[in-house]
């Protein structure tokens, strides 16, 4: 089966009525945001969709809704978020990775170090230095623009002490206007590659995704799996984590696999039918950019 290109969001009009909408890639680029993303977001919901943004963010919802209005992202294109963040910042404050953490990451990152209100006894967490730490937290490199191989001493020494390692992040790569950028994804690969273990919370693993039906129960929105479209551009974290979920998937082809997908103004259906068999996954629809 050979995965439809579409145009536009509203060649699908009517046959959804939740969007699980990955952020970068698809609404903003990192610098600002996506004009005709953002008509499309409003347009579903204009039709009585409701959008969840679901997004690797390694941040709590409320930092992520900051950063949308500062890149031109209106608060009306969308109804909830929910973050790898959130997710993860959840498990970490239940203990998964113990009270002293090691923080990987950026400085500000440290909004993902508040306590969670939906935690009633939440663990008290305290930054150490590696060689004291009971585990690893996992927000970013340190520096971004740097090869994740740069940390390979530390997590030699941290997987000699059989510290779990807590990814906030599971992407790999973003691209930041013109600019690509390395994840906390990346960490967590090289150190499991390396013989640690690494802990997911977010696209493709199930814990964001039960998160994202949480968050519509919270604002009284019931809607079967059926109903439910996840957008984005990472084939292994939007697509295939759609896919896991038994919910249609919606590749959008302009954003990490542009020059694999060869879209200009529309992907090349070869190209994009031997970027997804190598993938080895089969997205429901295709587009170029989210619109």
């Amino acid at each position: 089966m050979t995965t439809p290109i579409i145009d536009s969001l509203a060649d699908l009009s009517g046959r959804y009525d939740a969007l699980f909408c990955d952020l970068w890639g698809c609404v903003h680029d990192g610098v600002q945001a996506f004009p005709e993303a953002v008509a499309a977001l409003r347009a579903f919901k204009a039709q009585g969709g409701t959008v969840v943004l679901v997004t690797n963010a390694p941040r709590p919802r409320a930092s992520v809704a900051k950063q949308l209005l500062r890149l031109g992202v209106p608060e009306d294109c969308w109804d909830v978020i929910a973050t790898s963040g959130d997710a993860a910042r959840l498990a970490m404050f239940e203990g998964v990775v113990g009270r002293r953490v090691w923080h990987v990451g950026e400085p500000h990152d440290a909004p993902f170090f508040e306590p969670p209100k939906m935690l009633e006894n939440p663990v008290a967490i305290e930054k150490v230095a590696l060689e004291e730490a009971e585990g690893i937290v996992c927000t970013g490199p340190f520096d971004p623009h740097a090869d994740p191989a740069v940390l390979r001493p530390q997590f030699l020494l941290a997987k000699t002490k059989g510290l779990k390692l807590l990814c906030a992040n599971p992407d790999i790569v973003v691209d930041r206007g013109e600019s690509r950028e390395w994840c906390a994804g990346a960490l967590a690969q090289l150190y499991t590659e390396m013989g640690g273990e690494s802990l997911y919370f977010g696209k493709p693993h199930p814990p964001i995704y039960d998160l994202a039906r949480r968050r519509l129960q919270q604002i009284g929105r019931s809607v079967p799996e059926d109903r439910v479209l996840a957008v984005g551009d990472g084939i292994f974290t939007d697509v295939q984590g759609g896919m896991g979920e038994n919910i249609d998937t919606l590749f959008i082809t302009g954003g990490l696999a542009r020059a694999e997908t060869g879209t200009t103004g529309r992907p090349d259906p070869a190209m994009l039918a031997d970027f997804l068999e190598g993938a080895q996954l089969e997205p429901t629809y295709a587009m170029a950019m989210f619109r």
